[in-house]
């Protein structure tokens, strides 16, 4: 089964987002900590995309195509942002400093990263791909 949807950059489409994604996923019968875990990681990846490598652009879009194949969930998220993603980019944070100062973000990326089996990022002429996998059985 393949699914697929394009949302503008507004953040107010996080909803729409989780409503497909947790729509597709309920056929699968996944346990609720494993929906909620690829609703969280998937919820992270797109509002990066809309807050910060789009500047909540009404006029910029995201598309997004769910499938599951092999027991493997995966979702692509395409956008054609000048802002490139490049995984050397990413660094983990440091928790105990992050607490230590009050810092309130800058983990959403290694959560996806703990979450997902795999995150790959593409970018190339103002078109840039992000890709999440996750085993479901």
């Amino acid at each position: 089964m393949r699914n697929a949807i394009r949302i503008s950059c507004n953040r107010r489409n996080l909803k729409v987002v989780r409503d497909f994604v947790t729509a597709f996923l309920n056929t699968y019968h996944l346990s609720d900590v494993l929906l909620n875990q690829l609703l969280v990681a998937v919820d992270e990846v797109v509002a990066n995309l809309i807050i910060h490598a789009n500047a909540e652009d009404e006029s910029q879009f995201l598309d997004l195509a769910l499938a599951v194949e092999n027991h493997t969930f995966s979702i692509e998220i395409e956008d054609g942002s000048n802002h490139s993603y490049t995984p050397s980019s990413f660094r983990e944070p440091d928790l105990p400093e992050f607490i230590r100062l009050g810092k309130k973000g800058g983990v959403g990326m290694a959560l996806v990263n703990r979450i997902m089996d795999k995150v790959e990022f593409e970018s190339a002429n103002n078109h840039n791909v992000c890709r999440l996998y996750k085993r479901l059985s």
